[in-house]
């Protein structure tokens, strides 16, 4: 009977890894107090005549709310090396540079810094995820 060793090979990209974690669990803190502040506070956000909303404000509220936990379960996950959350991230990290190409216009410098973190962060996820599951299991 023969044993392999389990080879690891863990690069200094796991702390990447580990940085998408932390703006996972940021941008949901954000996210749920803005929508925190959506349901209770219904006066700071100015609603504009002539401008398309699905939802009211309330409603806004609730999806920034939910999304936001989303955002902090999966940076948590991710951190920890769960397969499962590399997944979930990498598609919130792509919709998060859609937005941003989608707001350019608005604020050109911010956008292309933000998507410029995104694609690392989508490189460290998908190229470097697994060294987190091997650093802590």
């Amino acid at each position: 009977m023969t044993y392999q060793a389990r080879q690891q090979h863990i690069t200094g990209w796991v702390g990447w890894v580990w940085f998408a974690g932390i703006m996972l669990i940021l941008s949901g803190l954000f996210n749920a107090v803005s929508g925190l502040y959506g349901i209770f506070y219904r006066a700071v956000y100015v609603q504009a005549a002539g401008s398309l909303l699905v939802f009211d404000v309330t409603g806004w509220g609730w999806i920034h709310l939910l999304l936001g936990l989303v955002l902090i379960a999966t940076g948590i996950a991710v951190s920890i090396g769960q397969t499962w959350a590399r997944v979930v991230a990498v598609v919130l990290v792509m919709l998060n540079a859609l937005t941003q190409l989608i707001w350019i216009s608005v604020n050109p410098w911010w956008s292309l810094a933000v998507i410029a973190v995104d694609v690392l962060v989508l490189y460290a996820l998908i190229v470097h995820g697994r060294e987190t599951k091997e650093l802590s299991g």
